[in-house]
């Protein structure tokens, strides 16, 4: 960590004195758990769902899972009571702890075109994995070898690239996949989330991928108690205040939450 991040990350930690309720906002898939092929076994690192625990049983924390995964699937992995609060799809779907739950509308003409390629990806899945979201549809590539990823890669960009830029319909890159969809990004489901905690609170966002660059500028605008993290084995260009390597980075982060 350099000399600046370390700084920054004392600041926002002995922000917590001032009273507000700290905001800890995650990503889910490569910042508390490794990467699975198999997303269903995509477990959180070793210590890290107890400490989540810990920190929501202390009841201090709005603890918030920002996840490109529909939210269905996070609870049973997370495993953590009382629930959290989780919103799904990239911040399009929001599940209130209670169980309540919200979804963005669509525009008609991009539900069609969604419908269209749906249709098209569960005849022929490209040779990857097609992942069917209520706002969206996605191929992953993950696991397959380098020569496979790239045609799968083309054929996926030669089929939704077109599409991207009307409707509503935006395409999402990340690490080995692709997403066309509709609705709010990462970014703007931490606007809306904020409009919710006080002048000053703390609020941190921890992600990993691409998809996170969006919430990351939208922390970094709240000012000097906002921090951004990158949580990932290797560094890359990022917007993120700090570099965190996990789990051991990952778990002390928590840690220092905790005693905060």
């Amino acid at each position: 960590m350099t000399a600046e991040a370390a700084k920054k990350l004392k600041a926002f930690f002995r922000a917590f004195a001032g009273g507000s309720t700290p905001f800890l906002l995650l990503d889910y898939d490569g910042t508390l758990a490794p990467f699975r092929v198999d997303r269903f076994r995509a477990l959180p690192w070793s210590g890290v769902r107890e400490l989540l625990a810990r920190i929501q049983r202390q009841g201090l924390t709005r603890i918030v899972v920002i996840t490109g995964r529909s939210s269905h699937e996070l609870a049973p992995l997370l495993g953590i009571d009382p629930p959290l609060e989780i919103w799904g799809l990239h911040g399009a779907e929001r599940v209130f702890p209670d169980g309540r739950r919200e979804l963005e509308q669509m525009p008609f003409a991009a539900r069609k075109k969604l419908d269209e390629l749906r249709a098209i990806l569960k005849r022929d899945s490209l040779g990857g994995l097609f992942e069917d979201k209520a706002n969206g549809v996605v191929m992953h590539w993950r696991g397959a070898s380098p020569r496979k990823a790239r045609l799968i890669e083309q054929r996926a960009r030669e089929l939704l690239e077109p599409l991207a830029g009307t409707d509503g319909l935006a395409l999402l890159e990340f690490e080995a996949g692709v997403e066309l969809r509709v609705g709010r990004d990462k970014g703007g489901a931490v606007e809306v989330i904020l409009r919710e905690a006080d002048p000053g609170a703390p609020v941190a966002y921890l992600g990993d991928d691409l998809t996170d660059e969006a919430a990351f500028r939208a922390v970094n605008n709240v000012g000097p108690h906002g921090l951004s993290v990158l949580v990932r084995g290797q560094w890359h260009e990022t917007k993120a205040d700090v570099w965190l390597r996990p789990p051991v980075e990952l778990r002390e982060f928590l840690e220092k939450w905790l005693l905060a």
